[in-house]
């Protein structure tokens, strides 16, 4: 199954009782091998998860995620019985239980001047820059940071969510929709929501300090009360069953902006037999009261039937250009400023690799900058055989990406700048004030299908920091490293690579460094596919802490937990801790279900 593997809708006595005689183990190899084995195996294009990482979830997730969640497309052709006796081959017959010894004695008190670190960039603009008081750590200090506590995700083979804190609470969200409500301190479990799909946003909190929102991989964007978990509203955005919200939703002035993505049709493209495609980027606005829709504004128009495949599929466009990111909020004119990905099929269209401006108002697109034109793209073009491409299209484009949410930086002359990075390896300083012209362009890395640039960095006044992906799944020793860069020139100040594995000779091993970036005063932390984090210093990129996340660890709430590789939306810092996932199972990386807290005390 892919990254996104759904959470539980069925009870475990209900799922078992669903197993006739004929739905047996010896059934659900034999499906799995004709239908599933070609992505879920090593060298795959899609990268999907390995059997032996699956069989780490139980059974009923297994089988949600073909009836409810993101491989509803790809088993949508097979019986109940052949979903149930594929589902019973992969998963394990029950999961691990949070003992009741690891929720909070006491609702404890919610201190809302503490020091916090809510959505995905602290701030509007994105900076992902915490300031020395609210960090409560320094250059000369994280050297002594050792880990704190460990919390492990109930039957999850990635660990994604991006870690929110707030009034001595850390809000994260897990890959099977868990949202989990934690004590600063200790790691107790406050309370505990269920989303229907994995949670990968950060959280926002309301002005009144009582509503938390977000969103989830079925599209939903959700408003809990932030003291009880309790769901106020939910509000899903799109109705294609693979839409879904990657980047964090910005509230400003009582309205919800939250993108709307859906790369999994890209990947769902890899099958012949799958109709591609048909699902379009978006930008919406809800009422943060109600969740009522104000607006929404495709991408791209609306997909029409463009004729056949040559083996008889249906062929639709245009369709793509998501957006993944956090929009970034101008105040000053009004704009939310997000950048999206690739077409999925033909015809190539304007706004595709682009930063656009949404009026926050109407929700028009005012202006757009297109980075990279004719980027159209889907995993049809890895498929094995020639016969299996044929959702490949014809001028096929190299699947570049803006992954990274924009920085909005005002200059020493008061001009301001849009700090942009992409997956091809170059990085942007573009005007706001003049539709998004380019200021400077410089290539940080080769790039390529799996980086340059691709999740997230983080800028203070005078420089801007990247991580680096540019891993070649064969190649594990390739790739990874940490740039830093003058935001007003675009200059390199220094590039530290990536130092070599620890674990060359593991599975899923590799020096690339793909995750989003976390920035104070003097530091700035890089987290590696790997296992490690690390802290760089921002005056010349030295390496001066460094964990290995890689391992076994004994946790607060009682599950087992390891580590695995580190990538996605990153770590966070507030209040003297430090806070980041470790696991990831797209193959050929490393799983894990690892949440940890560090502090320098």
């Amino acid at each position: 199954m892919t990254r996104s593997l759904a959470g539980c809708s069925l009870g475990l006595a209900l799922f078992l009782s669903m197993f006739g005689g004929a739905a047996n183990a010896q059934e659900g190899e034999a499906v799995f091998n004709k239908l599933c084995v070609n992505c879920h195996k090593d060298g795959s294009p899609t990268q999907a998860p390995l059997p032996e990482v699956l069989r780490k979830m139980t059974a009923e997730r297994v089988l949600d995620a073909m009836e409810n969640g993101k491989m509803k497309a790809i088993s949508q052709g097979l019986s109940p019985a052949e979903r149930q006796a594929v589902a019973k081959y992969l998963g394990t017959a029950e999961g691990e239980t949070i003992p009741q010894s690891a929720y909070c004695k006491s609702p404890g008190t919610i201190d809302v001047k503490a020091a916090s670190w809510m959505g995905y960039g602290i701030d509007l603009e994105n900076s992902r820059y915490q300031t020395a008081e609210a960090a409560g750590m320094t250059v000369s200090t994280v050297p002594n940071l050792k880990l704190k506590w460990a919390f492990g995700f109930p039957g999850a083979t990635t660990a994604f969510g991006h870690p929110s804190v707030f009034g001595g609470r850390v809000m994260v969200g897990s890959q099977h929709g868990q949202v989990f409500s934690l004590d600063q301190k200790t790691g107790c479990i406050h309370w505990i929501y269920h989303a229907t799909e994995g949670v990968r946003t950060g959280f926002v909190i309301g002005p009144d300090n009582k509503t938390l929102y977000f969103g989830d991989l079925h599209a939903n964007v959700i408003a809990l009360n932030f003291e009880t978990g309790k769901e106020l509203w939910k509000t899903q955005i799109d109705k294609h069953a693979l839409a879904i919200i990657t980047g964090t939703p910005k509230l400003v002035d009582g309205k919800i902006y939250a993108p709307l993505s859906g790369g999994e049709e890209e990947v769902n493209a890899g099958n012949p037999d799958y109709k591609c495609c048909t699902l379009r980027g978006a930008m919406v606005a809800l009422n943060a009261a109600d969740g009522k829709l104000l607006w929404k504004t495709f991408t791209v128009e609306e997909p029409k039937l463009l004729g056949k495949t040559a083996r008889g599929t249906e062929m639709w466009g245009p369709n793509g250009a998501s957006p993944w990111t956090s929009p970034t909020v101008d105040t000053k004119k009004g704009l939310l400023y997000v950048g999206t990905g690739v077409n999925y099929s033909e015809p190539a269209t304007k706004y595709s690799d682009s930063l656009l401006a949404f009026d926050m108002k109407s929700g028009k697109i005012v202006w757009a900058k297109q980075l990279l034109p004719g980027d159209v793209y889907n995993f049809g073009c890895l498929a094995e055989k020639p016969e299996q491409q044929t959702n490949c299209p014809k001028n096929k484009g190299v699947n570049m990406d803006i992954g990274v949410s924009p920085i909005l930086r005002t200059l020493p002359n008061g001009k301001r700048i849009l700090l942009v990075g992409m997956k091809n390896g170059m990085t942007y300083g573009l005007d706001p004030d003049k539709k998004g012209a380019v200021v400077w362009q410089t290539r940080v890395s080769p790039g390529g299908l799996q980086g340059g640039i691709i999740w997230g960095s983080a800028a203070d006044d005078k420089n801007v920091y990247y991580s680096i992906s540019d891993w070649v799944p064969p190649k594990p020793e390739n790739g990874g490293g940490v740039v830093s860069i003058d935001i007003a020139t675009g200059k390199v100040n220094w590039r530290t690579p990536a130092p070599k594995p620890a674990c060359l000779g593991m599975k899923g091993c590799s020096a690339g460094q793909p995750g989003a970036v976390a920035l104070i005063p003097g530091v700035v932390f890089a987290t590696s596919l790997d296992g490690h984090i690390r802290a760089y210093d921002t005056k010349d990129g030295k390496i001066i802490w460094d964990y290995d996340t890689l391992r076994d660890f004994d946790t607060v709430n009682g599950i087992k937990a390891h580590g695995g590789s580190m990538n996605g939306t990153g770590p966070s810092v507030a209040g003297g801790m430090l806070f980041t996932n470790s696991g990831y199972s797209r193959n050929p990386v490393m799983p894990g279900n690892a949440f940890l807290v560090f502090s320098a005390e």
